[in-house]
């Protein structure tokens, strides 16, 4: 038996907000779209060089429309360092690397969050690696975040 959805509020976390979370932000929201269920997803950079008010990469909007879903126009970067309530709002982390978590831990102390790599939450370890600078791997990049968000997702009812 399938356990029902318990988060509310769903916070992905990349380096600088402009790629690989941007990805996930878009599917998830999508996801629960098309389920008619209210779930606040979200998505920021918590690296050293992330800043608030970065556009999003166009590699990021190009790849994730060819699957329909387009992401925003007008959204910029967020940088968490300076935005740290919204990590302390979700009531789930996703990040796209193990370094990503550590950098939280650095941050603020999220006590009994449930945080996870995309990776882990799709059953799988690893890193989801940085496309960036890389047109040829956007796609790849893409796939791999939405595969393990969907297998993640497989574990739950809606």
């Amino acid at each position: 038996m399938l356990t029902k959805f318990p988060y509310k509020s769903v916070l992905i976390i990349c380096s600088t907000n402009t790629a690989r979370s941007r990805i996930a932000e878009g599917y998830l929201r999508d996801f629960f779209s098309k389920k008619n269920i209210d779930i606040d997803v979200n998505s920021g950079g918590i690296s050293s060089h992330a800043r608030d008010g970065m556009l999003i990469s166009m590699d990021a909007k190009l790849v994730m429309e060819e699957i329909g879903i387009k992401l925003s126009d007008t959204s910029m970067s967020i940088d968490l360092k300076k935005r740290p309530e919204l990590i302390k709002k979700a009531d789930l982390i996703l990040t796209l690397t193990e370094k990503h978590i550590k950098e939280i831990h650095e941050l603020v102390d999220i006590d009994h969050k449930e945080i996870y790599t995309i990776k882990e939450f799709g059953g799988k370890s690893g890193d989801i690696i940085d496309p960036s600078m890389k047109e040829e791997i956007f796609k790849q990049v893409r796939d791999e975040i939405i595969e393990c968000l969907t297998e993640g997702l497989k574990n739950y009812s809606f």
